[in-house]
Parts: C-alpha cells; structure tokens; sequence
C-alpha cells in the first residue's frame, strides 16, 4: 500500500467493489480494504438477482450463476399458491465467485484490494476524516485518503465513527435465517415464497433454488417476532417438516435493513453505501443491485469531487441516490408497513384475489393492487414504482 490514495473502500462486496471501480475507472487512486482472508466470503445473502439489475454492471456468465428464474411462486398460509406474469430473467447466483468477478472489475480500473485489512478507526485529527487506520499482517498503518466510502454492512463502524445516524429501529430489522440444503428436489426455473405466521411473522421465507437439488431456504421474521421465537427455529421446523431427508451444507444468520434509506448517507467527506446505508429494498430485503447502483453513484462522485479539487461536490451523492432509488425505497417502505401487519386470513383472501385475477393481469403490481384496495393513497405510490 502507499501511504495515501484520492480514495479508500472499507468492504469489498458487491457495494464497495462497484464504487472502487467506478471510482478508479474516472481517474482515482483507490484502495479497497477487505477485513476477511476471501473477497465474497461468507455470504451472507439470498443470492437472488434480476437480469435487468445485473446487466447494468457485468456480464451474466453461467460460472457464477447457479439457476436461471423464469417465474416465481407465493404461497399463502392455507397452502393456495399463487404465479405472477414475470417479465425478464432473474438468476441465483453464486455469490463467492460473483463477488470476485465484480471486485476484478474494479482491479481492472486500477483499483488496488488489500484482504485481511481490518479498518479500526478513521484518522480525524480535526474531526474530518482523512484516512483510515488499518491492521495489516499484525502491523497498524495509517493511510490517508480524501473521500472514504463505507460500504462495511449494516453496523457500518465507518458511518458511526463518521458521526452518521445509522440505527435501524427494531421495527424495521429483520432477523434472518438461512440454510444451502441439498438432496432435495425443487424446481430449478422458480423461486418459491411462504407466508404467514407459522413460517415466517411479519416477513416471508424464500426456496431460492441452486441447480435441481440444492436451495437457499432462509426466511426473515420482525425482530419483535424473533423475540419469542428465533429466526433460526422457525427455519429448523420449516426444513423438517419440507425437507426432511436434506444435507445441510451451509448455515448463517444475521439482520437485514428493511428501513428506507438512512436520513445521511454523506458526512463531510465520508461516504456510505450498500447494506451500511441502509439502501436496501424494505419490502423484499434485496440489497445487492441497490447496493451497487448506490456503489456507482458514490464513485462516480467520489472521482468528480477530486477532478474538481471541490469536495463540497460530494453531496452530490444523497442528491442522485435519491433521484434513481431511494424515493422508490420510501414507496416501498410505506408498502411495507401497510402490509406486514396482514394476518394469515388477510393473506389469504389477497391469494384468491390474485387468482380471480386474468392471467395477463396477474402481475406483482396487479397482487399488490389487490392487497391495498382499501388503502387508496397507496395505491398511487405502486402505480408509481411498478410503471417506473
């Protein structure tokens, strides 16, 4: 490492190897430092993305594409199932070797990647960043930087250390559990969604499937549920009872966002993006294309703010982010408190609804239309995402 770059990346997901590339590729020195020994290790993730998001970015390449979505199934707590019209491709993907193709990008730039960096304060000798401070091979170095980019998870330690709010309220955190099981048949071309209280209150659980015989089965349960009973029971008794006979290849937990975007995502010249903004959708929980696209912007910006010797430009970023996401993630997060309080007959009748519905209308704009008829001033909020 040199002693200083235009900018450094804390974490080297999908986030912050998007935003070290797009930084470096408009000019910037850059640095990205990984705390674990392994770039896209452990994942942490559904690992399901829409072909349209990943395109924006790289390639679809079947190395690390797991299975190819074509269509994708809810069901409801009586056990009704319900299959939108999806228009696109989604893939799940294999995260482990994506990541590495995403931070390979960012190398291309000219970025350099530092693993088993582990961050532990930021340099403010006057209270603005100007740098990290870094454990590298059980030696602490200091290297200094003019913009740096968190893009180190939910607890981002960055955000805090730069005096960004980036608490998520116990209402809006999901506890999450997931297995990669296999010995099991699913169909590969279908990622398959439960609800209701027996499987997953106040969220859903996912079969996400990797090839014929292997899933991701997880499930996401309101930190107020999993106080009563732990996101990883109920994904114990689902498995059990579904997949009795399955191989356990893999097991993680941990919380996701489901909050609109934190209020400051920029702190003089501290930026966050992905997971530690909070700029994940609060309906799904998806975070990995709306991490990098808020990855890209906070680059591109990073880079412009330099060029200009003007780091005043950086509040560009909020001002983007917003415009191409983040007003969508407030709609979404009024959709979801409208919905997550549905109880199991609610869900249910929404089910028979959807089925009434013609085939050509049976999309998830037209469910959701379905499930907030009695709420009219949302109805124009998902008119307004699933048009856009």
């Amino acid at each position: 490492m040199k002693d200083s770059y235009d900018v450094i990346v804390v974490g080297a997901g999908p986030a912050g190897s998007t935003a070290a590339r797009y930084a470096a590729a408009a000019g910037a020195s850059v640095l990205m430092l990984e705390k674990d020994r392994d770039v896209g290790y452990p994942v942490r993730c559904g690992e399901a993305v829409s072909h349209d998001g990943v395109i924006q970015f790289i390639e679809p390449d079947p190395k690390w594409i797991a299975s190819t979505v074509t269509k994708f199934r809810l069901v409801a707590p009586n056990g009704k199932d319900v299959i939108p019209r999806l228009d696109g491709v989604g893939y799940v993907l294999e995260r482990r070797i994506f990541d590495y193709e995403v931070a390979k990008q960012a190398a291309a730039e000219g970025a350099e990647i530092v693993t088993k960096a582990y961050v532990y304060d930021l340099i403010k000798p006057n209270g603005k960043a100007e740098g990290v401070r870094v454990m590298v091979k059980d030696s602490k170095v200091d290297v200094k930087a003019k913009v740096v980019i968190g893009a180190d998870g939910v607890e981002s330690r960055v955000g805090k250390w730069a005096g960004i709010d980036t608490t998520c309220h116990i209402r809006d955190m999901e506890s999450c559990a997931q297995m990669t099981i296999s010995g099991i048949d699913v169909d590969e071309d279908t990622l398959d969604f439960y609800f209701g209280d027996e499987v997953s209150p106040g969220g859903y659980l996912w079969v996400f499937p990797k090839g014929r015989h292997t899933a991701n089965v997880g499930l996401g349960v309101s930190a107020e549920c999993a106080k009563k009973k732990s996101a990883i029971r109920y994904l114990h008794e689902f498995v059990e009872k579904k997949f009795p006979h399955s191989a356990v290849l893999t097991h993680i937990a941990g919380g996701v966002p489901c909050a609109k975007t934190c209020d400051t995502i920029i702190q003089n010249n501290v930026l966050l993006v992905g997971d530690a903004a909070h700029q994940v959708n609060p309906v799904s929980g998806g975070g990995i294309i709306s991490g990098m696209i808020g990855g890209m912007i906070a680059g591109q910006v990073a880079a412009e703010a330099i060029k200009k010797n003007d780091l005043g430009h950086l509040a560009e970023y909020q001002k983007r982010w917003h415009k191409r996401l983040g007003w969508r993630h407030e709609v979404f997060y009024r959709i979801k408190e409208a919905i997550s309080d549905f109880s199991d007959d609610t869900l249910n009748v929404i089910a028979e609804g959807a089925l009434k519905l013609p085939e050509g209308k049976r999309t998830l704009g037209g469910i959701f239309r379905t499930a907030l008829w009695n709420k009219p001033s949302l109805l124009l909020d998902v008119a307004k995402v699933f048009v856009s």
